[in-house]
């Protein structure tokens, strides 16, 4: 016959065990899914609950924002470059009874979709178009990513393009190509600044041209400015038109243009 402090002691035990599956207490991040018997029941929020012990049986979800890195990816772009490729996504569990009861493990399947996502946007897009428009391939892959992830009760905030890595013989071909845009626009502007310094001095001489005295004016000035300048001296022809005016003044005969 067996004791009865024995007895005593397993029913204390049973008690014990039985109370503390009897209640739990989630954070206020989490969720708890109720099943009871086997059957969806009440979801549990955060605090202190009820429990019905060796009946119920709760599933904890944390619903907090979930960042990670995907591995990185080698695929091929609409215009035939192989790349590598590794992104950073963003997502948490937007229904608590959905993730449990939808997908047997929803971040392993939110993560394999989100690496099919990105080796589908790279392989629909152009090199180019990678490089200088990310915005559009980090969208496109959101757009692909939530047509998989919201029937499992997973919604995606954001994933994003973080490193690209191509060849080697493709990267330098990309720098003989932004050195050839850059030589030619210098000299577009090399060009246009000559024509624009070309048709300034185009009217700067139409004004000279239409007063005589203008032009011998700014050759007096360009002497001055060199002898100023360079402190040297300058042998200057005078026009004849000044020569024959200095002639009349001082009652001079006027020179002979010809000898003899």
């Amino acid at each position: 016959m067996i004791p009865t402090y024995i007895v005593l002691g397993v029913a204390l035990l049973f008690l014990l065990v039985s109370s503390l599956k009897s209640f739990g207490i989630n954070q206020e991040y989490q969720r708890g899914v109720l099943f009871r018997l086997g059957r969806l029941g009440p979801m549990k929020g955060p605090g202190w609950y009820w429990l019905i012990p060796y009946v119920d049986r709760v599933v904890r979800v944390d619903m907090r924002t979930i960042t990670y890195q995907l591995e990185t990816q080698e695929t091929i772009t609409r215009d035939g470059v192989a790349v590598r490729v590794n992104a950073v996504l963003w997502f948490r569990a937007d229904s608590a009874v959905h993730v449990v009861t939808s997908v047997e493990n929803w971040m392993s399947a939110t993560v394999q979709a989100a690496e099919t996502a990105l080796r589908d946007a790279i392989g629909q897009s152009e090199l180019d178009q990678m490089l200088k428009d990310r915005l559009s391939i980090n969208k496109r892959m959101q757009d692909l990513l939530r047509e998989a992830s919201m029937k499992w009760g997973v919604e995606v905030d954001s994933v994003e393009i973080k490193d690209v890595d191509i060849p080697e013989q493709m990267q330098r071909a990309i720098a003989k190509e932004a050195e050839a845009i850059r030589e030619k626009r210098a000299r577009i502007i090399r060009a246009e600044g000559e024509q624009e310094a070309a048709t300034k001095l185009s009217q700067a001489a139409d004004t000279i041209s239409a007063s005589p005295g203008a032009l011998e004016l700014r050759r007096l000035q360009t002497l001055t400015e060199i002898g100023v300048e360079h402190n040297s001296t300058i042998i200057a022809m005078l026009p004849v038109e000044l020569v024959h005016a200095a002639r009349k003044i001082a009652g001079l005969p006027a020179a002979e243009t010809e000898a003899g």
